[in-house]
């Protein structure tokens, strides 16, 4: 053969070549599918980060709140296993946003440096009891709790299995809740306080600023806000001592996080509210 004639290949090599073709064809694209996968796991933690920051230029009025700590009071909303530990049960919905925001140890921050500062602390539970399952008409949410046993005691007049539950206070906080000191409001029991007595308690201690935080930003946070600030309340949210559940119907945190500058008179993280919770007067 011609040295400058190109070789005409034989059937098993042009066979060989389309196998060869056809490997390198599987092998690229299961790179390329790594990449697109490894991007994708890595693009929630930018995407968010990104979405929950501070506006680069806001366009509301910054806060003037400044606490009077003889007046104000630490109020924390559902402080209880079946949000805040692997083993509630919303665990599934909230346990990405709790970790993300480092809720609990944040949440314990504040406790520490209220009952430090000596100020009123109040709890606003949320408790279901066997009664409450009759209701003939429900909301998304409230159809949820109580299909997964949310939040569930035997009775208003039983601490029957009540320790260790999913109703039950997390551990690292009752120290500061069973101390004798801390207001026990009387539960909740859809997201507001407009019907426990979490207001009358307060307005019993002279308090008319409340520093919010707990379960979560979206439902019983926001639903504090707004309640409270309808009754003449200051309230301060500390965005980073909350979470919420992330479902495919939307992201509550961020829901909650819009509305908390909208509306609050501050928005603080927990180190900006513990700062003003120790200063010194």
């Amino acid at each position: 053969m011609p040295l400058n004639q190109p070789a005409i290949p034989d059937e098993t090599s042009i066979a060989g070549r389309r196998k060869f073709l056809a490997n390198g064809a599987v092998v690229a694209t299961a790179l390329a599918t790594a990449t697109v996968a490894t991007s994708a796991k890595a693009a929630p933690a930018v995407a968010t980060a990104d979405k929950y920051a501070d506006p680069a230029k806001p366009m509301l009025p910054p806060s003037s709140m400044k606490l009077d700590l003889s007046r104000t009071a630490l109020v924390v909303i559902d402080p209880q296993v079946d949000f805040l530990s692997p083993q509630g049960v919303a665990w599934g919905a909230v346990g990405a946003s709790v970790q993300e925001h480092n809720t609990v140890e944040n949440i314990g921050r504040l406790f520490a440096a209220a009952k430090a500062a000596g100020i009123t602390v109040a709890v606003s539970p949320h408790y279901y009891y066997p009664n409450d399952k009759g209701w003939k008409f429900e909301g998304a949410l409230e159809k949820l709790m109580h299909k997964i046993n949310m939040f569930d005691r035997k009775s208003a007049y039983s601490m029957d299995g009540f320790e260790a539950s999913g109703a039950d206070f997390m551990p690292e906080y009752k120290k500061y809740i069973l101390d004798g000191k801390t207001i026990i409001a009387s539960p909740h029991k859809i997201y507001g306080p407009e019907h426990n007595d979490l207001a009358l308690q307060l307005r019993k201690q002279r308090i008319d600023q409340v520093v919010l935080a707990g379960m979560s930003a979206n439902l019983c946070v926001e639903s504090h806000l707004r309640e409270l600030l309808e009754l003449g309340f200051e309230v301060a949210v500390v965005k980073d001592a909350t979470a919420a559940a992330i479902l495919p119907e939307g992201d509550g945190y961020l829901a909650a996080l819009t509305n908390f500058r909208f509306i609050a008179n501050a928005v603080w993280n927990t180190s900006q509210a513990v700062d003003r919770l120790t200063a010194k007067a």
